[in-house]
């Protein structure tokens, strides 16, 4: 009869994986360094060379390794400068949105820059959607979001004011399917966003663009929200 701590003891492709990454985070496996062969690890751990594939294609996914066709796995060099954001347009880590009002649901003619930014000819209709956030009342942001227009689709307005932008494009292709874009920036408002947003100073704004693309990389919707500045900060933290 087995006990609880052999029951509960990782797939043997998965000790592999925690294994060398005990030994790439403690320094005794240095960024190109090579990793033991297919071979050893089978003869080591008594498993066979799927297992240890397996086990290093993970590793290799997590950014740890990476292969050199016949010469073997070597222990990547870590990229840290790079971070992951997590972004929500509803929600950041001091506010979160807890009203929107839809202020226009109409369809236009792209301008070149709009065209550009969603790959299509000037003559193709475009559905704009512009919407203001409120935290306790008070206007927090200013979003637009262009989606270019087919024949027969649906635009229910109940729907798109509360809707998240990944929300608002899913309808016609999977969540799963769907490549995401960000581009943040500050600038300072204009008229027209001073006049929503309520800013009567030299509070600067936090302007996040967002890309969707279909799975074959085709844009299917562009989003520019303008934050105020004091009512957002996002985090990033390398993996």
């Amino acid at each position: 009869m087995f006990g609880m701590d052999e029951k509960m003891i990782n797939p043997v492709y998965l000790q592999i994986v925690e294994e060398l990454k005990r030994k790439i985070n403690s320094g005794s496996l240095k960024p190109g360094d090579a990793v033991a062969s297919e071979s050893a690890l089978s003869r080591e751990y008594g498993a066979s060379r799927m297992t240890v594939r397996k086990g290093l294609a993970i590793l290799a996914k997590d950014g740890y390794i990476y292969s050199i066709p016949g010469k073997g796995s070597f222990v990547q060099k870590p990229e840290l400068n790079k971070y992951t954001i997590y972004y929500d347009e509803m929600k950041n880590s001091i506010n979160t949105v807890d009203r929107s009002r839809l202020l226009e649901v109409n369809i236009i003619m792209p301008d070149e820059k709009l065209a550009g930014e969603l790959q299509i000819t000037r003559n193709k209709n475009v559905i704009v959607i512009r919407r203001l956030f409120f935290t306790e009342g008070k206007p927090i942001a200013y979003d637009l979001k262009y989606l270019p227009y087919s024949k027969g689709m649906p635009i229910v307005e109940e729907e798109l004011e509360q809707a998240t932008f990944p929300e608002m494009v899913s309808g016609s292709v999977s969540s799963f399917s769907l490549k995401k874009e960000l581009t943040i920036y500050a600038q300072p408002p204009d008229e027209e966003i001073r006049r929503h947003l309520k800013i009567h100073d030299d509070l600067a704004l936090l302007v996040i663009e967002q890309r969707i693309h279909n799975e074959e990389n085709k844009p299917i919707g562009f989003c520019v929200t303008y934050f105020r500045g004091d009512y957002i900060k996002l985090k990033g933290r390398s993996e």
